[in-house]
């Protein structure tokens, strides 16, 4: 994990259920839609935290210190 603390934490986790629903994808499976399809506003706030998130720990990984 190349983030510490809660925030970094977070970030991870919304980055691995990211990861794995691209990865379930090839079975046409979505993660996401199956767990919150009844709410499409919070898919879609779903969705967007996690590519938030990945910006947050890639950018994370160049930092120094």
């Amino acid at each position: 994990m190349t983030q510490k603390g809660t925030l970094g934490t977070v970030a991870f986790w919304l980055t691995v259920v990211g990861g794995l629903n691209w990865g379930l994808a090839v079975f046409q499976w979505n993660l996401v839609e199956s767990l919150l399809g009844g709410w499409p506003a919070l898919v879609t706030t779903v969705y967007a935290l996690v590519g938030l998130s990945a910006l947050y720990l890639a950018f994370g990984a160049f930092k120094k210190g």
